[in-house]
């Protein structure tokens, strides 16, 4: 699995991805990520990547050459799957996660300023993805939050398989409670069942919670 990421800030985003579970994945080979700084395509002695709208308005808008330049660096051959991070994009979900773990290469493309120029998401980008309903200074951030959901589906990164397949969003539905040692806290305890043994009734419980906690959290996945 290979990630490229496409930014103004390279060092933003490699001071997150060589770090934890990430960091090691990419250390013992499970993952490739690179990070590229689309000023080194700019062609001009400032590095500028950027310039006024046209129609007028505020703020800059990045330019389509060097993003296309940057782009074409990262391949030789069969396109990679380019995505942009934008807050008009189709919302991330667990679903898209593990569509783009099973992908051999993909771009991830972080916009600044106003936004890119139209022409050159036309003609490259694949799909568009926000995180969420909210607009950010970049797109750095939802990039990092896409290559980290992203790796950690990749096999070998997490120790086990059933690291996410039972987590929230996995099969539709938010997790169950975890608890850990001491089995009294604060007068709390653990729930009887979680101390039984019983692994049959223990996954019993974990899928009632499962559902109860998505009923009282999110009962918008029930639907």
């Amino acid at each position: 699995m290979k990630i490229d990421i496409m930014t103004l800030f390279p060092e933003m985003c490699e001071a997150v991805l060589s770090e934890s579970i990430i960091g090691r994945a990419r250390k013992a080979g499970l993952v490739t990520v690179n990070c590229h700084n689309i000023r080194d395509f700019a062609g001009n002695k400032h590095n500028r990547v950027d310039d006024a709208p046209y129609g007028g308005g505020m703020g800059m808008v990045m330019q389509a050459e060097p993003i296309y330049n940057c782009f074409k660096s990262l391949f030789d051959g069969e396109k990679p799957h380019l995505v942009y991070m934008s807050p008009k994009g189709k919302t991330f979900k667990q679903s898209d996660a593990v569509r783009l773990s099973k992908m051999q290469h993909i771009v991830l493309l972080c916009g600044h300023y106003e936004g890119v120029d139209e022409r050159v998401l036309d003609e490259i980008v694949d799909e568009e993805i926000s995180v969420g309903d909210y607009v950010l200074t970049g797109g750095e951030l939802p990039a990092l939050t896409v290559t980290d959901a992203v790796c950690r589906m990749i096999k070998g990164v997490l120790s086990d398989d059933i690291c996410f397949t039972e987590e929230s969003h996995f099969d539709g539905l938010l997790e169950y409670p975890q608890y850990t040692r001491p089995e009294i806290w604060h007068d709390r305890e653990v729930p009887k069942v979680l101390l039984s043994g019983n692994h049959a009734e223990i996954a019993k419980w974990r899928k009632q919670m499962s559902i109860e906690v998505t009923r009282q959290k999110r009962p918008d996945l029930l639907k």
